[in-house]
């Protein structure tokens, strides 16, 4: 089949909270958009949303469960006919309990979602697209991806794993020469679904439990200006809740005489 020549942005966890906002925030920029999640009456909801205001946007949606590996394969392959210019991997969840109670089977399809699937779609997308102009790769973490809170220690081992990765990723490909930005995007609390799935309970108050949060609508502004930027992370500070955009945090290694000697 002949590749579809309009772009395209890809959203996954597309059915609620931040990926909700973000994809009506892409679209108010004229961007056509593939928007990934499980629900899709939410999803049709949002490409309702979107066509109202902007009709001439094509919106493409894609019902499926990105836990599942073989999930991950397809979707990817099933965008193939796609011209793709950004791909957000923004669905993920949370979990607070202590690693001696922690329910192990939520543990296993949380590292599936937010490690592992992203990995493998971040991987396919920049096999293919590296070397296209203007393409971008943001993923999200977490303000808890470069701190470890009290609770959600494998949560934040997993969105730490997600910061490394985006971060070492984006230096790999600054360093080789490609066209593709790479790019992490850290929120602090903000309100969406997350605090109800973190803590297994059908009620969640932010105002409550947390007191100072961020909206979507705000946290798809501030992805927004990481997108708009040359920098690398976007994130927030969890004491004062203020944005920064800014250069990889982690320490790199990559002038180390000590590195693995690779041949020419």
């Amino acid at each position: 089949m002949v590749q579809k020549s309009e772009k395209y942005t890809v959203i996954t966890g597309a059915s609620s909270g931040i990926g909700y906002e973000t994809a009506k925030a892409f679209a108010a920029r004229s961007k056509n958009l593939i928007i990934v999640a499980r629900r899709q009456n939410n999803l049709e909801a949002l490409k309702n949303e979107i066509l109202q205001k902007y009709p001439a946007l094509d919106i493409v949606i894609k019902v499926t469960d990105l836990s599942i590996l073989e999930n991950v394969y397809r979707l990817y392959t099933d965008l193939k006919d796609y011209s793709l210019e950004t791909w957000i991997n923004n669905a993920g969840f949370g979990n607070y309990d202590s690693v001696a109670q922690q329910d192990l089977k939520k543990i296993e399809t949380m590292l599936h979602l937010n490690v592992e699937a992203l990995t493998i779609l971040s991987s396919l997308f920049v096999r293919d697209y590296r070397d296209i102009a203007g393409t971008q790769l943001i993923n999200l973490s977490s303000a808890g991806g470069y701190t470890i809170v009290p609770t959600a220690v494998t949560y934040c081992a997993a969105k730490f794993y997600v910061s490394t990765f985006t971060e070492g990723l984006a230096h790999e490909l600054r360093e080789s020469g490609a066209k593709m930005q790479v790019k992490v995007l850290a929120p602090a609390a903000t309100k969406t679904e997350f605090g109800k799935v973190a803590n297994d309970v059908s009620n969640y108050d932010y105002d409550k439990l947390f007191g100072t949060y961020h909206t979507s609508q705000q946290m798809a502004a501030f992805l927004l200006e990481l997108y708009d930027s040359n920098k690398i992370v976007g994130t927030v500070d969890r004491e004062n809740f203020s944005f920064k955009l800014c250069d990889p945090l982690f320490s790199y290694s990559g002038n180390s005489k000590h590195n693995q000697k690779t041949s020419k």
